[in-house]
């Protein structure tokens, strides 16, 4: 399902079902203290229910599945739904796949107690997306947004990475990130207010390989690319990881947290 926006990639269309096996194999990479920051402050816990938007392939969902909450989770691309039907069905996970945008995700008013949205936000339509969050939480519900993003100013393989990805794509606009706290946008604010905002630092560990499909599986190059281009970039960049980096290595990254509490 291609996808445009004219804000994202100069309007470069870009579908994330063409990644999804990828993403399935390599986007499963936070560490484990992104995890504790949402479980120390009391989120997606036994006892509550919980809507992942944008779920991609299940990411959060799985990995906090062990803590106890009841999780839904939704993403626009049929393709990641069902890389994360199989993966939660191999675990042993019940969990509640559902094709969906955040925008008509349709479960009931009022039931669920929190709902999450990791590296997905920029991609709702604000005017329809957060009406529609707040429909389906609680009274007192709470929304988190995250993010976690690699520093290319700070990490020279990761640099090198992002000078690649723009050679093929020169339209992408993931490139040349640096710490900042998540902004909701302003028809968010009709129905939340901003509790919390926080950054931390984190260091990812990756092989040679594990960084080549994290890249591969991003949307400047799996979800946009043609196969000619994808397989010339490819090579491309397994020839430079040999060049430049050993065969493990941390890459430096950060992450945000927001925490929008629904009004009364």
């Amino acid at each position: 399902m291609d996808i445009q926006n004219k804000s994202i990639d100069g309007g470069k269309a870009f579908d994330w079902g063409k990644t999804s096996e990828d993403y399935a194999k390599f986007r499963d990479i936070y560490p484990a203290e992104f995890y504790d920051a949402l479980l120390s402050r009391g989120f997606c816990k036994k006892g509550q229910r919980v809507l992942d938007l944008g779920t991609g392939t299940g990411v959060l969902p799985r990995n906090l599945y062990h803590a106890g909450a009841e999780w839904c989770g939704t993403d626009i691309s049929p393709e990641q739904i069902e890389q994360a039907k199989k993966l939660a069905e191999s675990a042993g996970m019940k969990i509640d796949f559902r094709t969906a945008s955040a925008e008509t995700t349709d479960y009931p008013d009022a039931c669920f107690d929190i709902v999450t949205a990791c590296q997905c936000y920029w991609y709702f339509d604000a005017e329809k997306a957060y009406p529609n969050i707040a429909r389906m939480l609680k009274k007192d519900g709470v929304l988190v947004l995250l993010y976690m993003g690699w520093l290319a100013d700070e990490d020279p393989i990761a640099d090198a990475s992002e000078k690649l990805v723009l050679q093929y794509n020169p339209a992408w606009t993931g490139a040349g990130d640096r710490r900042h706290l998540i902004v909701p946008p302003d028809e968010a604010l009709t129905a939340f207010t901003v509790t919390e905002q926080t950054l931390f630092d984190l260091n990812v560990h990756f092989t040679r390989e594990s960084w080549h499909g994290r890249m591969r599986a991003c949307r400047g190059v799996g979800a946009s690319l043609t196969p000619d281009q994808l397989s010339a970039w490819d090579r491309d960049h397994r020839a430079m990881l040999e060049r430049q980096a050993p065969e493990a290595f941390d890459i430096q990254h950060y992450a945000a947290i927001t925490v929008l509490t629904k009004n009364a």
